[in-house]
């Protein structure tokens, strides 16, 4: 089964900058951000539970790790 990108090309590109895992973020192991951020719009638009997502998005705990990262980041810059 492919993967069936629910960000147009446009959004994604808006969108990718604000992600970790680009390389000017040492420490971070991110090989395909978009991949990643799609494994989480499937998991909000499903509601299913981080265990079942798809292997083709990746190691679901690898996927959920990584935005638990995300989402530590995003309060932090928040919050300064």
């Amino acid at each position: 089964m492919s993967i069936r990108w629910v960000l147009t090309d446009e959004q994604w590109a808006k969108m990718e900058p604000q992600c970790l895992g680009k390389p000017s973020d040492p420490g971070r192991s991110g090989t395909d951000n978009r991949r990643f951020v799609e494994a989480v719009l499937w998991i909000a638009r499903t509601g299913s539970p981080w265990r079942d997502l798809p292997p083709e998005f990746g190691k679901w705990n690898t996927v959920f790790k990584r935005f638990r990262d995300w989402v530590k980041a995003t309060l932090i810059k928040v919050h300064r």
